[in-house]
């Protein structure tokens, strides 16, 4: 870095740089069945740096990688390559972020275990789940990483955190007499908790079994949908896309401040934009332009309140102090019980192609592989079925349940209820 620095500061006609260095430490398993095949350990390194050009009233820049077999002459001849580059590209001017100083973590318990112990622990997790009759799991991989970002800049810039994190890559099998299905399975979390792992991966055994048993529909019908925190997620993430200062300085922004997106008599979106949710894999303390993190609420009682987006845009826009570039969304809870749930017939969504949201023609909808129905005290398995609705009506009747999770970048409801929906 200190080369990197040196070099840089050295170059004539170059307006200023950044350089984002991630360091990254990794324990791997791989199973086939219950068998360990493999342990792997990765230690890895990358640094980006992006160099900024003043020219013509404008500002130009352009990137390029570092690798640790480069040397400073091929480092010297990739930043005057970069800084001939930046001079073709014309942005609006805008600064850097201007200097600060953070080294941190952020918290969590995995760093209390040793990888190889808490490797033992995930597999042990895992594996308490495969009790189902004719399941297996034919291949698991468990990926536990330690990452270390730093962002430094001609600014005064110079910020480091630690984060971890564990992904679970699993495939669930069912086998009969006449065929064998399997899914897979992706499952990140930054908090250890074998009952939770168990617990997931359990719920994946049993859909898996389910997907062989699952029949289409004769005919199509209308039911109220209940969505899982992935949908969840993306549904009110694409709501969120409006207020982006990226967006709205493109006018690609479909609604603004103050629009109301729920004229009905569902439960009202509460949304705020968060840099740290405890447990979530995408928590952090700045961006990659080094910008200090702003929980920044968007949607208050379903009505566009705020916006958030990198330091760039906010300049942009005049923002007096942008949020910085939030990876996490949290959502309040709402009314909807499981009590609420049994009384009346719905269609549980369980595993979708991925769903299809399109604010400027007003539909939601989306290809569903899995779904159970539940009607008459009786649950049946559905797939081969795809749902379709319009946005405005399903905002302006939505249901948010009382019980929260996080799930990846999400914090909210475990399940959102879309009413009326069609089946085909």
């Amino acid at each position: 870095m200190t080369e990197i620095i040196k070099i840089l500061e050295n170059t004539e006609g170059l307006s200023g740089y950044k350089i984002n260095g991630t360091k990254t430490v990794s324990y791997e398993l791989f199973f086939v069945h219950r068998s360990l095949e493999t342990v792997r350990s990765t230690d890895t390194s990358s640094k980006l740096v992006t160099v900024y050009v003043n020219h013509d009233g404008k500002v130009g820049d352009s990137s390029f990688s570092v690798y640790n077999s480069m040397g400073a002459k091929e480092i010297e001849e990739s930043v005057k390559k970069a800084v001939a580059r930046a001079k073709l590209v014309s942005n609006e001017p805008y600064d850097l972020v201007p200097g600060e100083k953070l080294e941190a973590s952020v918290p969590t318990n995995l760093d209390s275990y040793a990888p190889e112990e808490l490797g033992r622990m995930i597999a042990d997790a895992v594996y308490a789940a495969d009790t189902v009759p004719g399941g297996s799991i034919n291949a698991l991989e468990i990926f536990i990483t330690r990452s270390t970002s730093r962002v430094v800049n001609s600014r005064g810039i110079d910020k480091t955190q630690t984060v971890h994190h564990v992904m679970i890559e699993a495939i669930p099998t069912f086998t009969d007499e006449k065929q064998s299905v399997e899914i897979y399975e992706d499952y990140r979390f930054a908090e250890f908790d074998a009952e939770k792992i168990t617990a997931e991966i359990a719920e994946k055994m049993r859909e898996v079994a389910d997907r062989a048993k699952a029949v289409k529909p004769g005919e199509g019908f209308t039911a109220d949908v209940l969505l899982r925190p992935l949908e969840s997620m993306e549904l009110v993430w694409s709501l969120a896309d409006d207020c982006d200062y990226a967006t709205i300085y493109q006018r690609a922004n479909l609604h603004k401040e103050g629009d109301n997106l729920q004229e009905g008599d569902g439960d009202k979106l509460n949304v705020t934009m968060k840099g740290i949710i405890d447990g979530s894999v995408s928590s952090s303390y700045f961006d990659g332009d080094g910008s200090s993190l702003t929980d920044t609420a968007i949607i208050k009682d379903g009505v566009l309140c705020g916006t958030f987006g990198s330091s760039r845009f906010g300049q942009y826009l005049g923002v007096e102090k942008p949020s910085g570039v939030l990876g996490c969304i949290k959502v309040e809870p709402g009314t909807l019980t499981d009590e609420q749930l049994v009384s009346a017939p719905y269609l549980e969504c369980v595993s979708m192609s991925g769903i299809q949201i399109e604010p400027y023609s007003d539909y939601i909808g989306g290809e569903i592989r899995l779904a159970y129905l539940h009607k008459d005290g009786k649950t049946v398995p559905l797939t081969g079925i795809s749902m379709s609705g319009k946005l405005s009506e399903v905002l302006a009747t939505l249901r948010l349940h009382e019980k929260t999770c996080v799930y990846n970048a999400y914090e909210g409801p475990v399940s959102l209820l879309l009413k009326n929906m069609e089946i085909l």
